[in-house]
């Protein structure tokens, strides 16, 4: 077995990196320590590179289409890590899930339906359902004693009231970091099936839900709504492979796929990045040795986290979460408002964050933060927090 060093430093200066380059761009001071955006500071696994050098070798990037072996490769990884079954037909390749969260908002609703969400949500989903000219419903997530449920009477009046037709599902939750049990997926398919709803489920933070909390696709967790839900996942998180835009899309019901198959074609797109292509394949055949070992290394790094704010900043709470590899801190008991807070976190500790009112009204003295980066990284961001907390100067 090959051993992965995830504590090797990898400068992601002057590569045009989102995470990295681009603070005075995005209104932040430009030497901020940003732990934001969902993309790793670890290199991909290497056979993903040694396909993508053979491809480069190749040296010639025309159109190209994926052939039988695709699908089995992701098909595959379904059924292996999920036990799901999926047919070749219900996959559309798109370069990205909020890409096909939009066609399906544009393929199955009308302007000025509404469509339902669940704050504090990623929040690319308020955008992509307002830039569309649809309604924001919001069934709000219930936060009691450091944990995230869901408030099902309140799902089903939000979906009757506004005679919802789509609800766009995070699962796992970004950025709370539920993963959802079969008893919630099966009630709130039991609503939806109930009012005609479809669900777009989200499932792109899959792999990473933690062993005591598996996660479970929705189809399997309510088949009886198979037929109304498309299922949207990507290597790109699980694989650090977003700048390559591939995500694999679901949809077992023919007469939805053609909708959105025909949103995509009305928006001028075909043919997705060749390398991308080869990267996603190649992850899914043999990246589960590189993804086992850093799940490890991210579950230290969660631990170090809660063991820091145990000891070091018990002023801020961890909302205990169940998977992805992000950390959603409760800042409430700073005694600041958001502006404060925000303020606080950039200006005093040097961070670039999440600040959590994006996510949604309910959650503003909140702050998301990225745990894929190496252990000194994370433990540098932390003492930058403390120190702010605690009126400390940083060296």
């Amino acid at each position: 077995m090959n051993i992965y060093n995830f504590d090797k430093e990898i400068s992601r200066k002057n590569t045009n990196s989102l995470k990295y380059d681009f603070a005075a761009e995005r209104g932040y001071p430009e030497n901020v320590l940003p732990l934001w955006v969902a993309d790793m500071d670890f290199p991909a696994a290497p056979p993903i590179l040694e396909a993508l050098h053979k491809a480069v070798e190749h040296g010639i990037f025309g159109y190209s289409e994926v052939k039988n072996e695709y699908y089995k490769a992701v098909s595959g990884w379904f059924k292996k890590h999920f036990d799901w079954e999926t047919k070749p037909e219900w996959l559309i390749k798109t370069p990205g899930v909020v890409f096909a969260l939009a066609m399906a908002i544009r393929a199955l609703t009308n302007k000025g339906d509404g469509v339902l969400i669940q704050p504090p949500v990623y929040y690319p989903f308020f955008s992509v359902i307002r830039d569309n000219g649809r309604r924001v419903v919001e069934n709000e997530l219930l936060y009691r004693n450091g944990h995230y449920g869901i408030d099902f009477s309140d799902f089903e009046a939000k979906i009757k009231d506004n005679n919802v037709k789509l609800f766009i599902l995070c699962s796992p939750h970004n950025p709370v970091g539920r993963v959802w049990t079969k008893e919630e997926l099966r009630t709130m398919g039991e609503i939806c099936e109930r009012y005609g709803v479809i669900v777009a489920s989200d499932e792109i933070h899959c792999d990473f839900a933690f062993s005591e909390h598996p996660h479970t696709v929705f189809t399997n967790a309510y088949p009886q709504l198979s037929e109304n839900v498309i299922i949207c996942t990507a290597p790109s998180k699980t694989f650090n492979l977003a700048g390559l835009q591939v995500s694999n899309i679901w949809i077992p019901n023919a007469e939805i796929r053609r909708k959105i198959q025909k949103e995509i074609d009305r928006s001028g797109y075909s043919q997705l990045n060749t390398l991308g292509l080869v990267a996603s394949q190649t992850a899914y055949e043999s990246g589960e040795e590189w993804l086992t070992q850093c799940k490890t290394y991210l579950q230290d790094n969660l631990n170090f986290l809660r063991s820091f704010l145990r000891e070091r900043l018990p002023e801020i709470k961890l909302a205990e979460p169940e998977g992805t590899y992000f950390a959603w801190l409760d800042c409430g008991e700073l005694g600041l408002n958001h502006k404060e807070l925000n303020a606080l976190v950039v200006n005093k500790a040097g961070l670039w964050l999440d600040a959590g009112h994006i996510f949604g009204t309910n959650s503003a003295l909140f702050q998301r933060i990225v745990l894929a980066c190496t252990r000194k990284t994370l433990e540098l961001a932390l003492i930058r927090l403390e120190a702010a907390v605690h009126g400390k100067s940083i060296d």
